[in-house]
């Protein structure tokens, strides 16, 4: 109360009055050095996340091959996501030091199949997505130009046998999550990076695999999504693989912001949260059913998903995620990284191979963590 208030007497002793504006000053006193330590506490984070995210990056250019553009003890889709990774770091960071790299693998790459389409519906998607993040980096339209001649191969493949949905590869006998996943992603992004009937294009695609995805069955009753679909149309129960629960979040995150519809967050929110309650460990680390032994496809998956999960908690900020997120980077950092900053497939210890594919799903997790300080 200040000494005028109705409901104080004033003091009778100046004793008193000093003694009271003493405590008062050694209160703001306190109060201004908590915020200072609190001010330092939340700065060193960030300065450790980014840091870690540096570290694992430079460790995964040293498995750069500059002749092929891709990345050596890793696959053609792999190497994508470790672009993606790779342009992800330089945008937190700030360090313009690989954009040569980026547009070496555009030149390089490219020679290995033109105009990154191959078979797999999903690896296009993959490099989609890798040449619209070197996009929003470097606002080379070039980049922005790839991804959409990607995504016109992928369109094509998009037809009624179980209702719609695009295929995994080109001889049409699956229909799986993750090439529809994708498929949602890009299109979504690229309706947020172009303009008029362009984005009007990109956006009714986005709408209409949405649509088809969540009432294809593939999103089982525990909120997870499983690999695909079966000859009958019906979810086939196969496993339900952590970037499967990834890529969707970023495609719905994407497709919320660029239509105006928050409401398209809630099932993002709940598939995030089915994957954080069932696929981690009891100390809430993340894994897949295959570890340690995951080939050279499934070393990829956990950092796929974490790094979409930051895309989610970037646009539904939630505080399990934030927990999640911080604690899946530390423990990598603590417990599965080489002295050479390599790091293990589990990301719970010393196990599992280590390769380009480790190395970039470790850093897509890192990343993730150092997004929550920007």
């Amino acid at each position: 109360m200040s000494p005028h208030s109705p409901h104080e007497k004033s003091p009778k002793s100046p004793t008193k009055g000093l003694h009271r504006r003493f405590l008062l000053l050694h209160l703001v006193a306190l109060l201004v050095s908590n915020s200072c330590l609190a001010l330092a506490q939340a700065t060193q984070p960030a300065t450790d996340a980014l840091t870690r995210a540096h570290t694992a990056a430079a460790a995964l250019l040293t498995l750069y091959n500059h002749d092929t553009g891709l990345f050596n003890t890793t696959g053609w889709w792999n190497s994508a996501n470790a672009i993606t990774a790779l342009a992800d770091e330089s945008r937190l960071t700030r360090d313009k030091s690989v954009r040569a790299t980026l547009s070496n693998t555009f030149t390089q790459a490219n020679q290995k199949h033109p105009n990154f389409l191959n078979e797999f519906y999903d690896d296009e998607g993959w490099w989609a997505l890798a040449w619209i993040d070197t996009f929003e980096l470097t606002h080379d339209k070039r980049y922005l130009r790839a991804s959409e001649t990607i995504f016109a191969d992928m369109a094509a493949s998009w037809d009624t046998t179980c209702g719609g949905g695009i295929w995994w590869k080109r001889d049409r006998h699956y229909k799986n999550a993750i090439a529809n996943e994708l498929f949602l992603d890009v299109a979504a992004k690229l309706a947020l990076h172009t303009h008029r009937k362009q984005r009007a294009t990109y956006l009714d695609w986005a709408n209409r695999e949405w649509a088809w995805f969540s009432a294809s069955g593939m999103i089982n009753s525990d909120n997870l999504v499983n690999d695909g679909l079966d000859a009958s149309c019906h979810n086939n129960g196969r496993t339900t693989w952590t970037y499967n629960q990834g890529v969707v979040l970023g495609g719905l995150a994407s497709l919320s912001k660029v239509s105006k519809t928050p409401a398209l967050l809630e099932p993002a929110s709940r598939i995030a949260s089915a994957a954080i309650t069932h696929l981690t460990d009891p100390q809430g680390i993340l894994h897949d059913s295959c570890e340690p032994n995951c080939g050279e496809d499934g070393v990829q998956f956990k950092g796929i998903f974490t790094r979409n999960l930051a895309q989610l908690q970037t646009a539904a900020p939630a505080p399990a995620v934030a927990r999640f997120l911080l604690t899946n980077a530390d423990s990598l950092w603590s417990t599965a990284r080489t002295p050479e900053n390599r790091f293990n497939t589990v990301w719970s210890g010393q196990s599992g191979p280590i390769n380009a594919g480790s190395q970039t799903s470790a850093l897509d997790a890192l990343n993730a963590a150092a997004t929550l300080h920007r």
